[in-house]
């Protein structure tokens, strides 16, 4: 196991190096360049056509669920355990001024995921079941007529799937409800396989039908909760947003518990971490969206730059000023038990806030990401393995509970970088067509012009 690891370690140092790095965030900023920074000129037009819009249901085009039921199984599987143990571990690691990297892979995440949700549906196909599949194996594919590429993100999709889609959520859950309440982990992963496995079954449609419900009602109740302890200590958001832009600059000097971070360490961990929570570039979320009913590519791709918005710039930075204004950085403390401390320290009843959310955000993650793993199965060895992938997936959730958060986290981080590269080179080489499909939506004077690209 120590060897596995320090293979994983030496891979995941490849993965993760600088060329990774830059690849990622300069496909963000080429693609926002590109685009007229489109997430940050017409932001007011995405809210509008987006979170104003949330609950309409009369919208026309082909599709096997709403907009909405596409982008909430997408914000299932991305709002995770990210946002409370991923910015805990970014943190303790990477120290405060890797919150300010994760707002940097956002920004510019924000047009990356708008590039790939407009590619899932130019590219996507309708199977003889009457299915929509997508995504980038399937826009490498038929887009950039590299099917080999597709292949290897179809391949490094479905191992993830057991890493960053459930190993991880199972774990972080089981920790937290253990500490918190005494439960053992492997009772909380047994009660948790079973219930994916009820919403599993049933595909998409099950899957849009319980995440557009389960959705919004965790995050407001997160979001809430630590609204209320960052307003109740509102003279000191300065300082602390302060110290996430000095420290992001800096490094961290060691303090308490706090091992120190250095410039390269909360770079690169604010990255990572910001990849993991909003997945813009992993190639994920598009796999969802390929089965929304839309009249439009780019109608659905202002989705993606919502769903990075509410996910990084609202929820993680929400969890990240709650351990900062609290103190809580130089505990010594990591993950989800960082965050925990800290929402304990905030509020009297903070810390079952905190575990009402890894459970609602994990179970969510599981059942979204267990989607993304039949796809990218499918695309392999067609539809007739898919009994057989659920048949792994969901005894694996049991695994993870049991298993040890580094190890695992660790092992997510080294699939997210390898199911990210042929989903950026796919994002390079098909950018013309976000262009016109983008052109022929807003029309030449940037005004909504319905035409087919």
């Amino acid at each position: 196991m120590d060897r596995l690891m320090e293979f994983n370690a030496f891979v995941n140092d490849l993965v993760w190096g600088w060329p990774f790095l830059i690849l990622i965030v300069g496909t963000g900023v080429f693609l926002s360049i590109l685009t007229g920074f489109i997430s940050v000129t017409k932001f007011g037009y995405v809210m509008k056509q987006t979170f104003f819009k949330i609950f309409k249901k009369d919208q026309v085009g082909e599709g096997e669920i709403t907009a909405f039921q596409a982008v909430s199984t997408a914000l299932a599987a991305t709002v995770g355990t990210g946002n409370i143990a991923g910015v805990g571990t970014a943190i303790a690691i990477g120290g405060p001024g890797a919150v300010f990297w994760m707002w940097v892979a956002a920004l510019f995440g924000m047009a990356t995921k708008y590039g790939e949700v407009v590619l899932a549906i130019v590219y996507r196909e309708k199977t003889e079941d009457g299915r929509f599949v997508g995504g980038p194996m399937y826009y490498l594919t038929n887009g950039a007529n590299m099917k080999w590429l597709g292949i290897l993100f179809a391949l490094f999709g479905a191992m993830a799937t057991f890493g960053i889609g459930n190993m991880v959520q199972s774990n972080s859950v089981a920790a937290s409800l253990n500490e918190t309440f005494g439960i053992e982990p492997l009772v909380t992963g047994i009660v948790l396989a079973v219930l994916s496995a009820l919403v599993i079954v049933g595909g998409i449609k099950k899957i849009g039908k319980v995440t557009e419900v389960i959705v919004p009602f965790m995050a407001a109740i997160y979001i809430v909760g630590g609204l209320i302890i960052i307003l109740a200590n509102i003279t000191l958001i300065p300082e602390a947003i302060g110290i996430i832009f000095r420290e992001a600059f800096t490094g961290s000097a060691a303090a308490g518990g706090f091992a120190g971070s250095t410039l390269t360490m909360s770079l690169r961990y604010g990255v990572a971490r910001g990849v993991f929570t909003n997945e813009a570039g992993l190639g994920s979320a598009p796999i969802a969206h390929a089965a929304a009913t839309t009249d439009h590519p780019v109608r659905q791709g202002l989705w993606g730059i919502f769903e990075v918005f509410a996910d990084t710039l609202v929820i993680c930075t929400i969890t990240a000023l709650v351990i900062v204004m609290t103190g809580s950085v130089d505990t010594g403390l990591d993950g989800a038990a960082l965050t925990t401390s800290a929402f304990n320290e905030g509020l009297p009843f903070g810390g079952y806030i905190v575990t009402f959310g890894l459970v609602f955000f994990a179970f969510s993650t599981l059942i979204g990401w267990s989607y993304y793993g039949e796809r990218c199965i499918e695309f392999l060895f067609g539809p007739k393995v898919i009994l057989f992938y659920r048949l792994v997936f969901i005894p694996l959730i049991v695994v993870g509970s049991v298993g040890g958060l580094r190890a695992i986290w660790a092992l997510a981080d080294t699939l997210n970088g390898l199911m990210a590269l042929p989903n950026l080179i796919g994002l390079l080489l098909l950018s013309p067509v976000i262009i016109k499909a983008t052109k022929s939506y807003f029309g030449r004077h940037g005004i909504y012009e319905r035409e087919k690209i």
